[in-house]
């Protein structure tokens, strides 16, 4: 869905909130129902008053994640925003949870990146629904290695990796990066090793089908 992250006003700026603009305009050309995969906000749904299925990849990434037989996983959210996501992961892989707490410390001073959790000797998968410049998931890695974590992985949705973001993976402490097929990947991101994607057709499909047959679309994401 795009603009997904521009869903609020940030406090004393004078931006529109142009995730509503794009739900505006989809409605004056004539949509009835519209399909989505993890919304940056459920609250988006709100700006819709026409039917909306937000669909989750977490049976997709949880699957893929659960055939890798990984030892000692530990979910981590790259922000206390992330945390309800993270923590869904966590229950249903049986796992530890840890929060990565970014602060400033004051103007002109860099990014501290606060650690809740024990990390040390573990496999660490960094949850989220977005990676863009890969920025901030490349200082979480190398916070996570800093503080003894075996190895990092991360599974996002969307791919968008924008500007520098496959330069950045490929030299930063993060050991793969797995998104799903949302967005085409660009040549670079495929030729990178370090990223590999897994696909959500089948799930998209199912999820239409029901949709077509009137039947339940929350049974596809319950335990």
């Amino acid at each position: 869905f795009g603009y997904a992250r521009q869903d609020r006003r940030p406090r004393s700026a004078r931006v529109p909130i142009t995730a509503k603009v794009v739900a505006n305009m989809l409605q004056a050309v004539g949509v009835q129902r519209l399909l989505t995969m993890d919304l940056h906000a459920d609250q988006i749904q709100g700006f819709f008053d026409i039917a909306v299925d937000n669909v989750y990849a977490a049976p997709v990434l949880l699957a893929d994640l659960d055939k890798q037989k990984y030892d000692d996983l530990l979910v981590v959210s790259p922000d206390v925003g992330g945390v309800v996501r993270a923590r869904a992961f966590a229950k249903r892989m049986e796992c530890d949870l840890a929060i990565i707490d970014k602060r400033r410390p004051k103007a002109n001073v860099s990014e501290v990146m606060n650690i809740i959790g024990e990390v040390e000797g573990r496999t660490c998968v960094i949850m989220d629904d977005i990676v863009d410049t890969a920025g901030t998931l490349c200082k979480a890695a190398a916070a996570l290695k800093e503080h003894g974590a075996k190895r990092v992985l991360s599974y996002c949705t969307h791919a968008v990796l924008s500007g520098a973001a496959v330069s950045r993976i490929n030299d930063s402490a993060l050991d793969e990066l797995v998104v799903t097929d949302t967005i085409p990947l660009r040549e670079d991101a495929k030729a990178c090793n370090r990223i590999r994607q897994v696909s959500v057709a089948s799930l998209l499909a199912d999820t239409i089908l029901r949709i077509s047959n009137e039947e339940s679309v929350s049974s596809l994401f319950m335990e």
